[in-house]
C-alpha cells in the first residue's frame, strides 16, 4: 500500500505524518515514527513510503502548524482512518471527543466506554496509537493526575497540555 509522508517543523522536534488512500492513519515525533510505520504494516499490509515535499502545499501539515501556532481545533479537520482493533477504535474516539484544554483518566475513559475495569486495557489502546495529537492521547492521565505513558516522551507530553491550556483559555 502507498503511504504518503510528511514532516513538519515544530518546537517539539520534526513530526512525520502518513497517508494512505488520502486519509490520515500515522502521526508522531520523527523519534516515534518507525514504531507508528510497524504498527501500521501490521494492521495494513506491506507499506511503499512515499515522501511528500515540504514545499508542496498540503492541508494536512497546514493544520498541524496550525495547531501549533494555537488554533486547536484545526486537526478536527483532518481526514483520517483509524487503523486499529474495534476495542482501539473506539478508545480513540473518546479520546477525539475530549477537548482541548481538558484531561481525563485512563479509568474514566475505560467508564465512559463501559468498561469501568478495563484501565488497564484503555492504557495499552492509548498506548498503541498511531496518530498522535490528532488523536490526543496525551489528554489521559494517570488516576491521580500524573502524567504517564507518552511515547514522544513525558516533556513533551507536559508541554503538549501546556500549549492547549495556553490557548484554550482564550
Amino acid at each position: 500500500m502507498k503511504l504518503e509522508v510528511g514532516e513538519l517543523d515544530t518546537p517539539l522536534g520534526p513530526l512525520r505524518f502518513a497517508r494512505a488512500a488520502g486519509r490520515v492513519v500515522g502521526v508522531a515525533f520523527a523519534d516515534g515514527f518507525a514504531g507508528v510505520e510497524r504498527a501500521l504494516a501490521r494492521r495494513l499490509g506491506a507499506l511503499e513510503p512515499v515522501p511528500l515535499a515540504r514545499s508542496a502545499p498540503d492541508d494536512t501539515r497546514a493544520r498541524l502548524a496550525a495547531w501549533f501556532t494555537g488554533e486547536l481545533r484545526a486537526l478536527d479537520g483532518i481526514a483520517i482512518e483509524l487503523v486499529g482493533s474495534d476495542f482501539q477504535r473506539r478508545v480513540w474516539s473518546a479520546l477525539r471527543a475530549i477537548p482541548p484544554g481538558a484531561t481525563t483518566s485512563y479509568g474514566a475513559l475505560a467508564r465512559t466506554l463501559g468498561r469501568p475495569t478495563a484501565a488497564r486495557a484503555v492504557g495499552a489502546a492509548n498506548g498503541a496509537n498511531p496518530l498522535w495529537l490528532v488523536v490526543p492521547c496525551h489528554r489521559a492521565l494517570g488516576a491521580n493526575g500524573a502524567l504517564t505513558g507518552y511515547g514522544g516522551g513525558l516533556e513533551r507530553k507536559r508541554w503538549l497540555l501546556a500549549h492547549e491550556t495556553r490557548f484554550a483559555q482564550r
